[in-house]
């Protein structure tokens, strides 16, 4: 069974997330979305709420769960049996960053990551401008899914 962790702390999930792991269901039997959490990040949203629009978002979708975790990657990729870590690249900087993480997690599991870039339509949305968008009361509603509202 091929198995893959999309870790990340989705504060809030966006439509590029939605297009990461729509792309990313067929090729893997199972994913497993790890909302990750750190004691010294600050979040808009506390993680009951983050994977609630999580779950909403992916209902539909048996082969989708979403898990909270707290500490390295690897070892709750490690936990829950997967091989496999997907990320998203929406730009060079982002490669530059994850090659070294995903270089990192190779060495130290074994764990392979799988690189999507996203598409066009999506590559500029990121969690922290949609935070943004909300401090400052926009209209965030056209780049998360529908189930993220406030």
């Amino acid at each position: 069974m091929k198995r893959a962790v999309f870790p990340g702390s989705f504060d809030p999930i966006t439509l590029g997330h939605l297009d990461i792991l729509e792309r990313s269901i067929p090729l893997f039997d199972e994913i497993i979305i790890g909302v990750g959490s750190n004691s010294e990040k600050k979040y808009m949203f506390p993680i009951s709420k983050r994977m609630a629009f999580i779950e909403e978002t992916f209902s539909e979708y048996k082969s989708i769960s979403v898990t909270k975790y707290q500490g390295l990657t690897i070892e709750f990729c490690k936990k829950v049996q997967a091989n496999f870590i997907i990320r998203g690249l929406r730009n060079p900087a982002d490669f530059e960053f994850e090659k070294a993480i995903a270089h990192t997690n190779r060495k130290l599991s074994g764990i392979e990551t799988v690189f999507l870039l996203t598409s066009a339509k999506t590559s500029f949305i990121s969690s922290s401008i949609v935070r943004e968008v909300i401090s400052n009361r926009g209209d965030y509603t056209q780049l998360v899914p529908p189930t993220v509202r406030l």
